[in-house]
């Protein structure tokens, strides 16, 4: 059996809502991939999500500098490079200790480089996106 890696979407949802999805699915470790780990909702902001975070025991690591969105001249290309493939190893090693997710700013993960993320693990492990709190999808290889 694979072992999981989960994604998930900050989007608009509430700061209670966010921490009762990382809860329900057992998340030890957050990987934040937004290359700009900023939001119009305070408590997604970098440093007040990271303490939020701490405060239910749950670990914060900010990989927006090789993993984040918004590459040039598109993500899909970005996936071909040597700092792609170093941010999937990394997510790898750490996915060894920890049950961990991926998150961004977007709530569909269709819509989102979490996608090329999670189809470049999908060898290895069990992706799962985390739509809603009942309600996932899984990663399907082409």
């Amino acid at each position: 059996m694979k072992k999981i890696i989960y994604t998930l979407g900050t989007s608009n949802r509430t700061l209670t809502e966010f921490l009762r999805i990382l809860k329900k699915y057992k998340i030890e470790l957050v990987c934040d991939v937004r290359r700009f780990p900023t939001s119009k909702f305070e408590y997604f902001k970098k440093d007040l999500l990271k303490k939020s975070l701490k405060e239910h025991n749950i670990d914060y690591l900010w990989l927006g500098d090789i993993l984040g969105g918004f590459r040039k001249p598109n993500y899909q290309e970005y996936t071909k490079t040597k700092d792609f493939k170093k941010g999937i190893e990394k997510i790898k090693s750490l996915s060894k200790s920890k049950k961990l997710c991926i998150i961004c700013s977007e709530r569909l993960y269709f819509k989102c480089h979490r996608n090329f993320i999670a189809k470049a693990l999908s060898n290895e492990f069990e992706v799962i996106h985390i739509i809603e709190e009942d309600k996932i999808a899984s990663v399907k290889r082409s």
